[in-house]
């Protein structure tokens, strides 16, 4: 995890970004949208996972 102060630590946070946005879009929007009930979990629970990653990514850039 020490990759988070060079570029590729802010590619990969940035990616998480964006993942969880998607994600968390899919599963807000999915039953308006008509989605399976499936793939709205799937969603969240994806949102969830990014969100724990960023979390680690953030503590761990704080002890570095």
């Amino acid at each position: 995890m020490n990759d988070t102060k060079n570029a590729g630590g802010t590619l990969v946070t940035a990616a998480l970004w964006l993942v969880l946005l998607v994600s968390a879009a899919a599963n807000s929007i999915g039953q308006f949208a008509g989605l399976d009930w499936t793939f709205r979990m799937f969603a969240g629970a994806v949102s969830v996972v990014c969100i724990v990653l960023l979390i680690v990514r953030y503590i761990a850039r704080r002890k570095a």
